[in-house]
């Protein structure tokens, strides 16, 4: 299958579901991680492999495939947790997370992984790979597109600004960025660490096409999905991302210090009662 993966016989919010429990039970395996960032990020990513991107779940390398960038590494087990649903990376691996071994470290490392498309261990860097990959494509001539996902906090880098002002000087129309708006850092809240507002328009001045949204609402996450691979013009296109750590798991949310979340063994089962009850509710 090389077009939206799986079809559409199963509701998004059932992925979002399942990429959210399959996160909590990878990180019920070493009892900690960056488990609020997988549950925030949940629904862009079942939106991103289940109602936009190409891609073929037997054959990762495919060159048609649309490629999905994860420049924020520590997020990687919300990218396995995608990747075990898409089908790319066997269900039964997700028990040998983050030890030794495994294809599934705790940051995303391209070596090691099926559908991983860089190491993201430093940040900072994913845009700039996109702009690259995305400029290799043109050349080639390709419909492929570019998704890269980061997160504010590395809106302190300069090097994605600068990737930010190529991108849109290259017209780079195949490049659809997703920053995660979590507003959550190891230094403390993101706004307070470098400020970054008003972004949207510090964006559209560099030249982007830029949505707003609650990165938590299904709905509104595919209608920007939608409008970003549409004709906006010839112009590279972001979609600002704002979420809640933890989403669907009410006790992670509201936790003061969730960017790298310990979690007592007995609160594994009340985060996957939570996702539950969530689902049904």
């Amino acid at each position: 299958m090389d077009t939206t993966p799986l079809g559409h016989n199963v509701a998004l919010s059932e992925r979002a579901y399942r990429i959210r429990r399959n996160a909590v039970r990878m990180g019920e395996v070493q009892g900690q991680g960056y488990i609020g960032q997988a549950l925030d990020i949940a629904d862009v990513l079942a939106t991103a492999y289940f109602h936009a991107m190409r891609y073929r779940p037997e054959d990762p390398e495919w060159e048609e495939r649309d490629r999905f960038l994860l420049s924020n590494g520590h997020y990687a087990i919300a990218l396995y947790a995608a990747l075990i649903e898409a089908g790319i990376i066997p269900e039964e691996e997700l028990e040998t997370y983050g030890s030794d071994g495994s294809r599934l470290p705790m940051s995303g490392m391209a070596a090691y992984t099926p559908g991983m498309e860089m190491s993201g261990g430093s940040l900072g860097l994913g845009l700039s790979i996109a702009v690259g990959i995305g400029l290799g494509l043109k050349r080639k001539n390709s419909t492929s597109r570019v998704y890269t996902l980061f997160s504010d906090g590395e809106l302190d880098e300069g090097s994605v600004w600068e990737a930010i002002m190529s991108a849109a000087h290259w017209k780079l129309d195949n490049l659809i960025g997703i920053v995660d708006v979590n507003n959550q850092q190891a230094d403390g809240p993101s706004t307070q660490v470098m400020a970054f507002e008003p972004l949207v328009d510090k964006l559209e001045a560099f030249g982007w096409h830029v949505q707003r949204i609650n990165g938590n609402n299904l709905d509104a996450v595919v209608a920007a999905f939608d409008t970003a691979r549409g004709d906006v013009g010839p112009k590279p296109r972001m979609i600002v991302c704002d979420t809640r750590m933890g989403c669907g798991v009410p006790f992670l949310e509201a936790r003061e210090k969730n960017h790298f979340i310990r979690v007592d063994a007995h609160e594994w089962q009340l985060a996957l009662d939570a996702l539950d009850a969530g689902r049904t509710a």
